[in-house]
């Protein structure tokens, strides 16, 4: 489904349903904990941690998960690239203390035609009364009229928005046409501390002490983004689900 743009090039209007969340910077790793923390004993001896292996003291990283001492957890690092549907991100931005944002510029940039259309694995209709509810798939018959519905949709209102951008409508303006299923990306920077809150609202697991509702979408980048930081920090991931999935 082609559409031009105002330079005059015609790009496809694009339909996804997956997101992606690439890890971009790092400065993240188990030992980072063990000194942080042992320096409330050890001083300036706690930077002998820097050189050693932290499997040895991964009973300290459990103790500090089990009995919440949660800043040694802070003195970390990750950076990831996301593109995602915008209502994840409306989503995502609740989430603050520990956590830096930058996100692309409907002002500053012509935003492209991409858009979230859920797959056919993506469960449709809740069920149930509020607080006690759950997802279930739909039927053939309603991922079809989502499908055409959203489509429809989505191509109207990128048509609409080249419509005035070719009238000279500033980009700021002609952007509220747009839905919230457009596909934006950003930089999102945080530590263990905050990913593990984050982890802990915005994925379902069955070692969760406390169930979490999170709307799909939002919890696919959750995924991705707890896949990276088990690479990294394999200790401290062991040890928050090991101690029902609570951020310390």
């Amino acid at each position: 489904m082609p559409t031009e743009t105002t330079t005059g090039t015609t790009v496809p209007v694009q339909f996804r349903d997956d997101v992606t969340v690439d890890l971009v910077k790092h400065s993240a790793s188990d030992g980072d904990v063990l000194w942080a923390a042992r320096v409330s004993t050890a001083g300036e001896q706690s930077l002998e941690e820097l050189t050693k292996d932290p499997e040895r003291s991964k009973g300290l990283i459990n103790f500090l998960m089990r009995d919440r001492h949660g800043s040694p957890f802070e003195h970390n690092s990750m950076t990831f690239f996301i593109s995602a549907p915008i209502f994840v991100f409306r989503e995502f931005m609740r989430h603050r203390v520990g956590w830096s944002y930058n996100e692309e510029s409907g002002r500053y940039r012509e935003l492209q035609p991409v858009f979230y259309v859920p797959g056919p694995e993506r469960k449709l209709v809740q069920q149930g009364r509020p607080g006690k509810y759950e997802f279930v798939h739909g039927t053939a018959e309603q991922h079809e009229a989502v499908r055409g519905a959203m489509e429809e949709s989505y191509a109207h209102s990128y048509a609409a928005y080249q419509e005035m951008l070719a009238a000279g409508v500033a980009r700021e303006v002609a952007r509220a046409t747009l839905p919230v299923g457009l596909f934006s990306s950003m930089y999102a920077t945080c530590n263990a501390r905050s990913l593990m809150h984050f982890l802990g609202l915005r994925t379902q697991h069955e070692l969760a002490a406390t169930p979490s509702f999170p709307q799909r979408e939002i919890e696919m980048v959750g995924e991705r983004m707890e896949a990276a930081w088990e690479s990294l920090m394999p200790l401290t991931h062991a040890a928050f689900n090991a101690n029902g999935r609570v951020a310390p």
